[in-house]
């Protein structure tokens, strides 16, 4: 009896274990991707500790967009998270030479939109030239 009450406390621990890791995950705080863009976005705007692999200088950052295949980015300077469904953000270019204002929306668990407001647009390299995205980006989260 008291080997099959030790299996079910340890199925219990487990799975309050895995309900408590799932509550957990917070709505600004993932890995986002485009695959027709083949861009993505890490962010943490909670602890604003993202940083850019290779471009360390930059030191902790609210997050960054990258480019798949490039080091190539754009980096989250700010953010003011209105809600657990919207969130304003400022970027700056790795180069520091264009800048502009975006929200990002979440339409749901996995679906989040990115919407380019006032100033540059946001470019990315393709095929040796400049690629402009779309003012409005849909991005997946990845689990």
């Amino acid at each position: 009896m008291t080997k099959k009450y030790l299996q079910l406390l340890l199925l219990l621990a487990i799975s309050i274990t895995a309900w408590s890791q799932q509550k957990e995950q917070k709505a600004f705080q993932a890995y986002l991707y485009n695959n027709e863009y083949e861009v993505y976005m890490r962010i943490n705007f909670y602890d604003q500790d993202v940083t850019i692999p290779g471009q360390d200088l930059y030191g902790p950052l609210p997050g960054y967009l990258g480019k798949k295949y490039n080091s190539f980015c754009w980096v989250i300077t700010s953010c003011k998270v209105n809600n657990e469904e919207e969130a304003d953000l400022q970027l700056i270019n790795d180069f520091g030479s264009e800048d502009l204002e975006a929200k990002l929306i979440r339409e749901n668990d996995t679906l989040y939109t990115l919407r380019q407001g006032r100033g540059n647009t946001i470019k990315i390299p393709y095929k040796g030239k400049w690629r402009k995205l779309p003012k409005t980006l849909q991005l997946i989260r990845k689990k």
